[in-house]
């Protein structure tokens, strides 16, 4: 890549916070046109084809890729860019935005985060870590969390779920799931090391939060060379729905009922879960997934 970034693409998702933020791909283009960079613009009816059109695209040659929209769009990003060398730039215009809280980008104005892409075009590009996972012959790469318990069976009805629009879609979804949910039994393999387990919840996470900031891990750090691995043991609902508050604040660290590993490789194995990495749906466990170190580069 050149010592400064030339020629960009610009992936828009135009759905981006259940389409109230319509505005901001044509608005960043414009910003980016105006500080002299060649900017190409990949807008597509859907996510499918969007995907394909950033494929096609990021093969005749770029200097970096911005995406516009939520965590979606990150995902995209970083499933085409992991491992390359060429950075991603986020304009965080959806529900989520986690990635960019991660980075300590502006996640609730995507105009204040626009002026921080222009700025950030103009520096050194981070290293970040990115993980990989493994499911049958697919290969999947996700910057911030995967989630195979009560946190994926949630996500699995969000995603059903057209209203309400926002974060507290995810919030509602949490509440509906908790009248029926049990915990499930797995078995966990973490570096090598393997253990079966009742539990609620098992998320591998290489950010500090999912679902719009909910900072499951708050010491995660991105750049550390690891996944922490975020086990929530057999509670009550009545505890279940005690401990959530804390897990939105990050203050959850000192409970009991949670378990906290590091590794660089780990293998998750249940009946009846869907995983979901990035707020996208991977499919039925078991599911391998590895840490791979500074895989990622991104202009912050």
């Amino acid at each position: 890549m050149p010592s400064a970034p030339r020629r960009l693409l610009v992936a828009i998702n135009p759905a981006a916070s259940f389409g109230r933020n319509r505005a901001v791909g044509p608005a960043v283009t414009e910003r980016l046109m105006r500080e002299g960079y060649e900017v190409s613009v990949l807008r597509e009816a859907n996510f499918e084809l969007l995907r394909r059109e950033a494929e096609s695209a990021f093969e005749l040659g770029t200097d970096g890729l911005v995406v516009v929209g939520g965590d979606g769009m990150v995902s995209l990003g970083v499933n085409l860019l992991a491992g390359t060398g060429v950075p991603l730039g986020i304009v965080a215009a959806g529900t989520g935005n986690d990635l960019a809280r991660g980075l300590g980008l502006p996640h609730d104005d995507p105009a204040v985060a626009t002026e921080a892409l222009v700025e950030a075009l103009g520096r050194e590009p981070r290293r970040i870590d990115a993980g990989l996972i493994r499911h049958g012959a697919l290969r999947t790469w996700f910057a911030s969390v995967v989630s195979t318990g009560f946190d994926a069976v949630v996500n699995e009805r969000a995603n059903r779920m057209t209203r309400p629009r926002g974060p507290s879609r995810y919030t509602l979804a949490m509440v509906r799931e908790l009248i029926t949910f049990r915990p499930r039994r797995y078995t966990i393999t973490v570096d090598g090391v393997r253990r079966e387990q009742r539990a609620m919840l098992v998320s591998v996470a290489n950010n500090s939060s999912l679902g719009g900031g909910m900072r499951i891990v708050p010491h995660a750090d991105l750049g550390d060379g690891l996944l922490d691995v975020f086990i929530v043991h057999p509670l009550s609902r009545a505890r279940l729905v005690a401990v959530f508050p804390k897990v939105f604040a990050g203050r959850h660290s000192d409970h009991p009922a949670v378990e906290f590993l590091t590794a660089r490789e780990v293998r998750i194995e249940a009946d009846d879960i869907i995983a979901y990495a990035d707020g996208e749906r991977i499919g039925s466990l078991p599911i391998d997934v590895e840490i791979v170190p500074g895989a990622l580069s991104v202009f912050v």
